[in-house]
């Protein structure tokens, strides 16, 4: 299920960050986290995406995670958890930025974090309610 705003889709059971960055938090503790609809649509074709830390590396909430850049934008993303890189999505990264706008909830996925502290997914945006008031302020301050 997902929730419709305008043209932008988010699925129901993910969290959200102010960056317009999505995380599925899967039973093993693994965050996937990826650029969200609205994110993908306002910033056009990607061209480009790099990945600021190796897998392997650490990285705090708040942090530099994702560089991405599209003929209009530049955009510098911040991690919304905390925890250790463990798988980067080549196939975005090498050989298909646009996976990110063609299939942002799906292929288009850019990295997973196991989680070091699963309590900072509550401060993620999160629910109906809430996020149906982000998006309308988010469409009121970008158009």
């Amino acid at each position: 299920m997902s929730i419709k705003v305008n043209e932008y889709e988010f699925p129901k059971d993910l969290y959200y960050s102010e960056d317009h960055l999505w995380v599925r938090v899967l039973p093993n503790g693994i965050a996937v986290i990826g650029i969200d609809d609205f994110g993908a649509k306002k910033a056009g074709e990607i061209e480009f995406v790099e990945v600021s830390s190796e897998v392997g590396s650490h990285v705090k909430k708040g942090e530099l995670l994702i560089i991405l850049e599209s003929g209009k934008w530049v955009g510098r993303l911040k991690s919304p958890v905390s925890g250790e890189i463990i798988e980067i999505n080549s196939k975005v990264i090498e050989e298909d930025p646009t996976l990110i706008n063609k299939d942002p909830y799906g292929e288009g996925w850019l990295v997973k974090i196991k989680l070091e502290n699963p309590d900072e997914i509550k401060n993620l945006i999160y629910g109906e309610d809430a996020i149906k008031q982000w998006i309308k302020k988010e469409i009121e301050k970008y158009g």
